[in-house]
């Protein structure tokens, strides 16, 4: 049974399989370019977690077998995708005609790395012939001239290939990246809840002039500052300040678990994907797609404060994120209840006009999104312009949980 098949009816058998065992049920299960098994182990790729393609990583490294050089090329890809960048895959067997890069990412602003993936730097790496891909791309008009090379080595023992790239004229267009690295990378990029911080992630592949450290230390700064900013907002809510909006000040505080969110969230993004028929992949800290990114999520959780009453935020940002696409939804998780709540982008869109927002001096501006539960467990938005209660009742999906959550 071709892997798409099979991941479509039996999603747990294919949780189980090694690598080795994927790459045999997809397609043909012949790995070459071209071929039904190339094509379906990326689909497969796509929709997989980064902790799985991590996973997928190390036995490649660990246990390798027949072409597991070849599976890590395209895992290396997938990951860069994971980044942001627009990513074409490479091809397996080099020719003497045609691009014969490993992979080709290009950022936002249309700069282009020329990906090379070695599982190792036991046998010589030719910095000359890499650096010729880029320019054989640079002369046909494909890439700019400031484009760079990114050579990923799978191991960490990378002390040869450094010395290469330090001792050759290419020194200061092309960049070396463990896989370990660049799996870090993808987990920071996806715990982070601003563009800016995802763009200087991504900037790290990119060469830079890095005798002054500046730049290193902004953007770990950035990313360290983005982090923890989106925990606390989504851990953190204040007890009531007397008239049902969420006070933005005060000494009372009460904090929804951070296990508690990781366990209820990965538990509505799997129901949302068995619901919309499309996996859902992370983008960034609480946002979802679909690999196509026809599907979109934002997924947040809360505890339950005084008089049954679940508080979040919703930003401009997930509004627009979620405006993009035409099937994408607003998940509220509750803790302590195996249910959630999937509430469409154009029914969430439209009750904005009748939410409380954060003061206009407040860092961050979001929509107070302020649930209660009545004593039958129904669980209704509290619409503050309409003095109205709203049953969400018909936007209720059924959780299930590995560990009780």
């Amino acid at each position: 049974m071709p892997l798409i098949e099979l991941l479509q009816g039996s999603p747990s058998a294919v949780a189980q399989m090694t690598i080795e065992q994927l790459v045999t049920t997809a397609g043909d299960g012949i790995l070459k370019d071209g071929s039904e098994c190339s094509a379906e182990i990326r689909e497969y790729f796509q929709g997989e977690s980064v902790d799985r393609l991590a996973e997928h990583v190390d036995r490649c490294l660990e246990a390798p077998f027949n072409k597991s050089g070849l599976v890590l090329q395209d895992l290396v890809n997938e990951l860069g995708r994971r980044l942001g960048f627009q990513v074409s895959n490479g091809i397996y067997q080099g020719t003497s005609k045609g691009d014969n890069y490993d992979g080709l990412w290009v950022a936002d602003d249309g700069r282009a790395i020329v990906v090379e993936v070695k599982t190792t730097d036991t046998y010589t790496i030719k910095i000359e012939k890499i650096a010729n891909y880029r320019n054989l791309l640079i002369e046909s008009g494909k890439i700019s001239e400031e484009s760079s090379c990114l050579i990923v080595v799978g191991r960490q023992d990378t002390g040869e290939v450094e010395a290469q790239i330090r001792g050759s004229r290419h020194a200061w267009d092309t960049r070396m990246l463990s896989t370990e690295a660049l799996i870090s990378l993808v987990r920071i990029k996806e715990s982070a809840d601003e563009d800016e911080t995802i763009q200087k992630i991504k900037s790290l592949l990119i060469p830079f002039e890095n005798t002054r450290l500046d730049h290193l230390v902004d953007i770990l700064f950035t990313a360290a500052k983005d982090v923890e900013s989106a925990v606390e907002l989504e851990t953190h809510a204040t007890d009531d300040d007397g008239d049902g909006v969420e006070a933005e000040t005060g000494s009372k505080q009460s904090h929804t678990p951070r296990d508690a969110i990781k366990v209820i969230r990965d538990a509505a993004i799997h129901a949302l994907s068995t619901k919309s028929g499309k996996k859902l992949i992370a983008h960034k800290r609480a946002s979802f797609w679909s690999p196509d990114k026809s599907v979109r999520a934002v997924c947040t959780v809360s505890k339950r404060h005084k008089n049954g009453r679940y508080w979040y935020a919703y930003h401009p940002a997930w509004d627009d994120f979620l405006g993009e696409s035409q099937e994408s939804y607003f998940i509220l998780g509750c803790v302590g209840k195996h249910s959630a709540y999937a509430l469409p982008h154009q029914f969430i869109h439209a009750q904005l006009p009748h939410l409380h927002m954060t003061n206009p001096e407040h860092e961050k501006i979001y929509w107070h999104v302020d649930l209660m539960e009545s004593e039958d467990g129904v669980i209704s938005l509290r619409s503050y312009g309409t003095k109205e209660s709203i049953a969400l009742t018909e936007f209720e999906m059924d959780l299930e949980f590995d560990t009780q959550a």
